[in-house]
């Protein structure tokens, strides 16, 4: 299909002559044309849809849905789906209200591995009134990171997609 402009003048008395007509029938083929080109591109772009997922949020999406899951009772205080970072806000549990937590998840690759996710965990304690920093056993930054990488799993195994 091919379209003419005769003149610009057409363009400019507005008078919805034959020129409008062929200008409105540009912007329809020109808006079909790229919905089906944008669609072509989706179907043929060879990539699998956790690819697809990916691309679209920078990580694994199976590690940020499931550390996302796993802190999902901790305020959020930041969250970059490109970079791959959670930083949760302070958390004290109404059982413990003179402890506190927070967490950094740190998600490093694009795969489903064990060495993809990073969990850094801070403890503060209120003992006079001062919140002040407290250890945290090493094996409890270890245990949380394998909590999300068996939710991970569970979500890519559940995805029939």
């Amino acid at each position: 299909m091919l379209y003419s402009v005769r003149s610009s003048k057409d363009f400019q008395r507005g008078d919805g002559g034959s020129a409008g007509k062929d200008m409105a029938s540009i912007k329809t083929f020109a808006l079909a044309l790229a919905v089906s080109s944008l669609g072509i591109t989706a179907c043929t772009s060879g990539q699998s849809e956790d690819d697809l997922m990916t691309a679209q949020i920078g990580v694994n999406a199976y590690l940020w849905r499931a550390a996302l899951d796993t802190f999902d009772f901790m305020p959020l205080e930041s969250a970059d789906p490109r970079g791959g970072l959670i930083i949760t806000d302070w958390y004290s549990s109404p059982e413990a209200p003179n402890e506190r937590f927070k967490a950094t998840v740190y998600i490093l690759d694009t795969r489903l591995r064990a060495d993809g996710i990073n969990v850094s965990l801070f403890k503060q304690d209120n003992s006079t009134g001062v919140w002040t920093d407290a250890q945290i056993d090493p094996d409890t930054e270890i245990q949380l990171e394998n909590a999300i990488l068996t939710r991970a799993r569970e979500l890519k195994v559940g995805d029939f997609s």
